[in-house]
């Protein structure tokens, strides 16, 4: 029902910067959060970092605290994440997702977008 695009990504060198965009299409989170995941080569999708769309509160997950800001643009419905300081071990399939409320989990995807860091 709800369709989120995203933009962004590539191929950087280590200590570098990228700025990777979703837009949701087709309905809002404002009732709950919004979150990036990433998906290296032959391991599981972990948690990124995240936003409660009513006050923007945010999560970000230890290894990329101080590096990545998440931040919104209501007008838009859109959400980004401007990643700094970038490390090879960054190197990911990068998804966002959305939660319609913040009980629920996310249910809504994004198509993913590589980034990839050189060392």
């Amino acid at each position: 029902q709800v369709e989120l695009v995203q933009s962004g990504g590539g191929l950087v060198q280590a200590g570098g910067s990228l700025r990777l965009s979703c837009t949701a299409r087709g309905g809002t989170f404002s009732d709950g959060n919004m979150g990036w995941f990433r998906q290296a080569p032959g391991k599981e999708r972990v948690f990124v970092a995240s936003i409660r769309w009513s006050d923007s509160r945010t999560d970000y997950a230890e290894s990329v605290k101080g590096r990545f800001t998440l931040s919104k643009d209501n007008a838009k419905n859109a959400m980004y994440l401007q990643m700094s300081g970038l490390k090879p071990e960054d190197t990911a399939v990068y998804y966002c997702a959305g939660a319609l409320a913040l009980t629920t989990p996310y249910r809504y995807w994004g198509q993913g977008v590589q980034v990839t860091v050189s060392a």
